[in-house]
């Protein structure tokens, strides 16, 4: 298919896996998706990442390096699953390295997801010229990475960014990882939903917003409420970490530009000054930040670094 193509980026979540094939400049030439097909566990999710790769090579076969993201800790100096959840049972351990090394012959370079798409929006995407940033991330639980001098924070043990469990109330809702009071139970789309169910029985993410914007005092105070906790939230993530911008994705900051006001109002409340971006890549994100780092693995720059 043409002579273009120069990287492979490939992002491993629960339900599917998606790949991409890309340019130098991050221009994506061809997308794909394949069920994870988690529930055989590691031979199931193994066989659909081959036959994705397999089948983005065989049609850029110039392509020169790869890029894998996947969701859980990841050792980048190994390339191996420090921990996964049992969304991909049997994952961790797993040396994703080593094992597409010797699937396809080429180099490989691995990391968590979260980790590829802050690459990504920071590369091509609401980040782009960034060195400073933090990704948070509000989707079925609350993610995120961190940027610093160009550089991703990633810890000692592969957890930096892990923003869904630092506690937000102390005391206050149990989390499925032990503690109480846990971000990711009051900013993630699914506690958003589960309060709007709370408040006026089952409701979808559309309906809620329908009764934002018709004015319904019920909706438009919890909306206010979901922003007040998020303002606080930012302002410690600017507290600690003094980042250029705060890059908001997910679910829960898909209708962002809807309610932004209330988060704004609620920000300077909290006597909080930081610039708040959208995320722009949505669910490609991960992919495209895997490619940077089959990029970044070549040693090559973009046109525009280069100029």
């Amino acid at each position: 298919m043409g002579g273009i193509a120069t990287l492979v980026g490939i992002d491993i979540g629960g339900t599917s896996i998606k790949g991409i094939a890309a340019d130098h400049r991050g221009r994506i030439l061809e997308e794909l998706s394949v069920p994870t097909e988690a529930a055989r566990g590691r031979r199931g999710i193994l066989s659909s990442l081959e036959n994705l790769a397999a089948l983005l090579l065989e049609r850029h076969p110039e392509s020169e390096a790869i890029g894998i993201a996947s969701a859980g800790r990841i050792d980048v100096g190994s390339g191996e699953v420090a921990y996964a959840t049992d969304n991909l049972p049997g994952w961790t351990g797993m040396n994703l390295s080593e094992w597409a090394g010797l699937r396809f012959g080429l180099p490989v370079s691995v990391d968590n997801d979260a980790n590829a798409a802050l690459l990504g929006e920071c590369w091509i995407g609401s980040g782009r010229g960034l060195r400073d940033a933090v990704m948070l991330t509000l989707g079925t639980g609350v993610g995120g990475a961190n940027l610093a001098g160009g550089r991703l924070l990633r810890g000692a043990r592969w957890g930096g960014g892990d923003w869904g469990h630092v506690v937000l109330v102390p005391g206050g809702r149990p989390c499925n990882c032990g503690r109480r009071g846990c971000a990711e139970m009051y900013l993630s789309g699914t506690a958003l939903m589960r309060d709007a169910a709370a408040a006026f029985g089952p409701v979808e993410p559309e309906g809620l917003m329908e009764r934002y914007r018709a004015g319904e005092a019920a909706a438009l105070q919890l909306l206010r409420e979901y922003a007040g906790m998020l303002a606080v939230f930012i302002g410690n993530l600017a507290a600690a970490l003094d980042p250029e911008a705060v890059l908001l994705g997910g679910g829960a900051a898909d209708s962002l530009r809807e309610w932004r006001p209330l988060l704004d109002e609620a920000l300077a409340l909290e006597g909080v000054r930081i610039e708040l971006r959208p995320a722009l890549l949505g669910t490609a994100a991960g992919c495209c930040g895997a490619a940077r780092m089959a990029l970044d693995l070549m040693g090559r720059t973009t046109e525009e670094e280069t100029a």
